[in-house]
């Protein structure tokens, strides 16, 4: 079941794009429309669902599939207990996106930035990387010393630069390579 829904927030949330640092999406400023088409992005959704339900069919797995459009974006939401399309650390949720974009793009022939969770996975990783850089920051304000976080995925990196950001005193960005690329915080000199 499909359902389509539109809300249009300004708040910025983990779910946006990647910031200025992490373009990990492959995707430049340039390359992104100034004014998304919700009707565009409602067709994302519903392209996506089908393409999902289909593969939920094939897996004789059960869930429910919501569309909704958030932050100029397309968000599925598979529900149900569903962990195997969830994967060790969201590595196959992460995967399943991309195929999932990749359908979309296939039907549309415009790429894609859907965001796509399955049994909640984002939003509990969300909370918990939220916890996890405001700890980083206060290891950074109390020792004064940078602290190098584990490699994590663009959506992660996003996670916690946006708490980083919101948190006086220190800085973050991100150093390495993918897949193993990773938050530096470290004291604001500013």
């Amino acid at each position: 079941m499909t359902e389509a829904s539109t809300s249009d927030t300004s708040a910025q949330t983990a779910t946006d794009e990647p910031d200025a640092v992490d373009q990990a999406d492959g995707e430049t400023p340039a390359e992104k429309p100034s004014q998304p088409d919700t009707d565009l992005l409602i067709r994302e959704g519903d392209i996506a669902a089908d393409y999902l339900e289909g593969l939920l069919d094939i897996l004789d797995y059960d869930g429910d599939i919501d569309m909704d459009v958030q932050n100029d974006r397309a968000m599925v939401a598979v529900s149900g207990s569903l962990q195997d399309l969830v994967g060790q650390r969201g590595v196959t949720l992460e995967a399943l996106q991309e195929l999932t974009r990749l359908a979309v793009y296939r039907g549309t022939r415009v790429p894609s930035r859907l965001m796509l969770d399955v049994g909640g996975y984002r939003d509990a990783r969300r909370k918990e990387l939220a916890a996890t850089a405001r700890n980083a920051a206060e290891q950074v304000r109390e020792h004064g010393e940078l602290v190098r976080m584990a490699p994590m995925s663009a959506f992660e990196r996003k996670c916690v630069h946006d708490v980083i950001n919101a948190t006086d005193g220190v800085v973050s960005e991100s150093e390495g390579e993918e897949p193993d690329r990773y938050v530096v915080v470290h004291p604001d000199t500013d």
